[in-house]
């Protein structure tokens, strides 16, 4: 049996990346985002949490209890549908007006005691819904869960500066491009990245909702895994080179938290060894913790 989550944590993700986009923004053709105000740069929390799905499912395999719901291709509603099937609930199926002729469930259908069951069954079969939880009223109504793992969005310590490289493409796709550009098969394109940024993003776990969720000890060990990680197997030409640098966690003696979580991230520093250079590497900052203004009852774990 899995043990229960009895402490609340809240922690600090230092990750870094030198020449590459850490998270583009589609609305700005896909430049790096930027704060407009401060030029600091942003990475997403939806971002974060995607590469904590991939790596998880990388390591498992996408097998019950760390399948993944939210993930590339997947139709939500079906997920939810084989919840009802797979626990025998009977929910007036309807005939489809869809080719393959299946029977399918009305959106909204399930009621009271239905809906626990299924939101059982999905919080245990897979992770993020556990993890971040999930909206599950879409199709097949399995409720809503409110995860016990938050994110913010990362941004950078000094502000970033976006460049903008033209790269060359020696071949085209079709034979009517070819022909198009007169027998020159080089096309044209652009590049965005960082020089170098370091980024700060906070999280927050609450042991009451891990325990209405399933959230156990061991799913807890499997997300500090996936912080340190969860880059190591993303790699791309884009995303330059990406890191996990320092993960601080703040663990409370109690399950509601013995202080506030302003209080315990104000104690952690960030200085920049010289000020007259522009950062380039890590080894540039370092980061420091007032380890005596500590609140009692808060233990500091440095993962790495």
């Amino acid at each position: 049996m899995s043990e229960n989550v009895l402490n609340r944590y809240d922690f600090v993700l230092f990750f870094d990346i030198k020449d590459g986009n850490p998270n583009g923004d589609p609305d700005a053709g896909n430049l790096p985002r930027i704060d407009a105000e401060t030029g600091h740069g942003l990475v997403t929390d939806v971002c974060l949490k995607r590469k904590v799905r991939n790596y998880v499912a990388l390591k498992n395999e996408e097998n019950p209890p760390y399948a993944i719901f939210i993930k590339e291709k997947a139709i939500l509603n079906n997920l939810i549908e084989q919840a009802y099937i797979s626990l025998d609930i009977d929910l007036n199926e309807s005939p489809s007006d869809e080719s393959d002729g299946r029977k399918r469930i009305k959106p909204g259908k399930g009621q009271g005691k239905e809906i626990d069951r299924a939101k059982e069954f999905m919080c245990h079969n897979f992770y993020d819904i556990r993890t971040f939880g999930a909206v599950l009223s879409s199709g097949p109504n399995a409720g809503q869960v409110r995860g016990p793992v938050q994110l913010t969005f990362a941004r950078s310590v000094d502000p970033v500066v976006a460049l903008e490289h033209s790269i060359t493409r020696m071949a085209v796709a079709t034979e009517a491009e070819a022909e198009k550009q007169g027998g020159d098969n080089r096309t044209m394109g652009r590049k965005f990245t960082v020089p170098y940024g370091l980024y700060r993003a906070h999280g927050f776990i609450s042991a009451p909702l891990a325990n209405q969720t399933g959230f156990s000890v061991e799913d807890l060990e499997l997300f500090w895994d996936a912080l340190l990680n969860m880059f190591e197997h993303d790699r791309s030409a884009a995303r330059g080179l990406m890191g996990t640098r320092k993960l601080i966690v703040f663990k409370h003696a109690s399950k509601m938290g013995n202080a506030s979580v302003q209080k315990l991230f104000d104690t952690i520093s960030i200085k920049k060894l010289n000020e007259n250079k522009p950062t380039r590497d890590f080894s540039d900052y370092e980061i420091s913790i007032a380890k005596d203004e500590i609140p009692e009852g808060v233990e500091v774990l440095e993962l790495l």
